[in-house]
């Protein structure tokens, strides 16, 4: 027995000890709400266990660190260790507006199909659109940004166009900036320029890169290898140790980054005019791959017969015998087009949307798994 415990006045009265489990359920339904709020209140920054327990007057950090935790594994929280314990309160949690979560079934977390279906729970993109989380180094895709945005390891996504890089990168980050790149991209898209004022002079407009440094909010540079490596190397200050960099075009005003800025690039391998650079490479610390999740396209309600069309055309374009391939953004296309007109609607635009030199490989794909004749849609005669 604990010497510290109190004992009670008659051993013999109450043989049988009360469990701690109710106990422990009253403190975290205590403090919850508190500790919610205070995350909702500083949303901004990973906050470590013992800055919340003296920010709230909690008497305990251990029943600060169970709420926490709590919080965590439901997902209304992210959790970094680096090497203190951190916590970030997420969208989820703050719809959750400091309702306790319910714990979780028992044996969820040991991999079963209640632990996979709470870590999949959709969320919701700036667009109103749902984003399925993927699995990603023990976690979810968008967990394990937010913990590489905590510890300020810039992140590559790559993969074929349409996979999803972007809609991933809006799930995890409600504050998100982007810069949508280009063979045309300039320095200026990046840092800013003067516009003209309705009185004649100008007036010089910060561009996404010193919004991001300055108010803290990643910034998602999508299709970075399309933009000219010049051009690019305008992020390096920004990314490396020193995190500042200087306006030339504009008094050579000094910005520097603030906590939570973090810079995300996309990259498209294989698409013309993309070059990954050693110098952009170098500069990212965790290349992740971004394929497409075929099972989410049939849970999507995509037909599974253009779902094993797409798989074979990827095999194909795997091993260079074609250049385009459908993905997961042409197959939910497919999935609208079903709906609106019909199914061979569908079907002959999905072979439409294959270059020219890829289409006979793509029909006959679409062929083999539909047992039609397919041809890309066209305009027929008048009736």
């Amino acid at each position: 027995m604990n010497p510290t415990s109190p004992q009670p006045a008659n051993p013999g009265a109450n043989p049988t000890p009360t469990p701690a489990a109710p106990a422990t359920a009253r403190r975290i339904g205590h403090l919850y709400p508190r500790v919610a709020q205070f995350l909702a209140d500083n949303p901004d920054n990973p906050l470590k266990v013992g800055q919340i327990t003296r920010a709230i007057g909690a008497p305990s950090s251990g029943a600060v660190f169970g709420v926490l935790k709590r919080m965590a594994s439901v997902g209304y929280a992210t959790h970094v260790r680096d090497p203190y314990h951190r916590f970030q309160i997420t969208p989820a949690g703050i719809a959750a507006a400091g309702t306790l979560p319910p714990p979780a079934p028992r044996g969820a977390s040991g991999g079963g199909r209640a632990g996979r279906s709470g870590r999949r729970k959709p969320v919701t993109r700036p667009n109103g659109e749902l984003y399925w989380p993927r699995k990603l180094a023990g976690g979810t895709d968008i967990e394990v940004l937010r913990r590489l945005r905590a510890a300020q390891m810039p992140v590559l996504l790559y993969g074929p166009p349409g996979t999803g890089k972007t809609a991933m990168v809006e799930a995890a980050f409600d504050d998100l900036l982007t810069v949508a790149g280009t063979g045309d991209t300039v320095v200026e898209d990046f840092l800013g320029n003067y516009v003209p004022l309705p009185d004649g002079g100008y007036e010089f407009v910060y561009g996404p890169l010193v919004q991001a440094m300055r108010d803290g909010r990643p910034l998602l540079v999508d299709d970075a290898t399309l933009i000219p490596p010049r051009v690019l190397s305008v992020l390096y200050p920004a990314m490396d140790g020193r995190r500042v960099i200087h306006l030339t075009a504009y008094r050579n005003e000094r910005v520097e980054a603030t906590d939570g800025f973090y810079v995300i690039a996309g990259h498209n391998p294989g698409v013309h005019g993309a070059v990954l650079t050693e110098a952009l490479a170098s500069r990212f610390g965790v290349h992740i791959e971004v394929t497409t999740d075929w099972d989410l396209a049939r849970r999507l309600k995509v037909d599974n017969r253009a779902v094993a069309a797409a798989i074979d055309l990827n095999n194909e374009l795997a091993a260079g015998t074609v250049t385009w391939a459908p993905q997961l953004r042409e197959l939910l296309g497919f999935a609208r087009l079903h709906k609106t007109l019909s199914l061979a609607t569908a079907v002959s635009n999905l072979a439409g949307r294959a270059p020219d030199h890829d289409r006979d490989a793509v029909i006959k794909a679409l062929t083999t798994h539909f047992g039609t004749t397919v041809t890309a849609l066209s305009l027929g005669p008048q009736h």
